[in-house]
């Protein structure tokens, strides 16, 4: 049995954003939950290929992704989300636009994303090859008071995804059954 609920995974870029939202995905489903899983990379390249990286087409494609996890949620569905979205104020936004809505905070030092980005991004906005990117030449805005907080850097991805799973039984997202 679940609650429908909005779990939204914000970070620097290369913290395990997409990682932990996939696996956080893959047990949910294991429990017998129906989930809907948006990759802020997929819909980047569907529904916001229009945008570019600017703070408005940033704030645009976090309101895209809470539109489309608002309407999967209506539908029964546990929303697990995975989207930069730098700015506090498009995270707001987002849970006033969803309801019920949990912010997961994947917590990261920059320099250990620098050492895990395999495509090199970090990389080529420090030689100013790629602008805007968060966290070189674009702010990312921490979470103040985030349900969860995930130290990456700290912990491995099934002491993670467990810490999602125990906050959403806890807080009525979500009923194992007990034997």
């Amino acid at each position: 049995m679940s609650r429908p609920v909005v779990v939204w995974f914000t970070g620097l870029p290369c913290s395990g954003k997409t990682t932990l939202a996939a696996e956080t995905d893959r047990r949910l489903r294991e429990l017998g939950l129906a989930t809907s899983l948006l990759d802020g990379d997929l819909i980047r390249r569907t529904v916001s290929a229009d945008l570019g990286y600017s703070d408005a087409d940033r704030t645009e494609q976090a309101r895209r992704a809470a539109a489309l996890a608002a309407e999967e949620a209506r539908r029964g569905k546990t929303v697990l989300v995975a989207l930069l979205s730098p700015r506090r104020t498009s995270r707001a936004a987002a849970r006033e636009t969803i309801g019920d809505f949990v912010e997961v905070y994947v917590r990261c030092p920059l320099e250990v994303c620098e050492a895990r980005d395999v495509k090199g991004m970090y990389r080529q906005a420090r030689q100013g090859t790629l602008k805007d990117f968060t966290g070189v030449g674009a702010p990312y805005e921490a979470p103040e008071r985030p349900e969860i907080t995930l130290d990456t850097d700290q912990e491995d991805v099934p002491a993670c995804v467990g810490k999602v799973i125990a906050y959403l039984e806890k807080a009525g997202h979500l009923t194992l059954s007990k034997g």
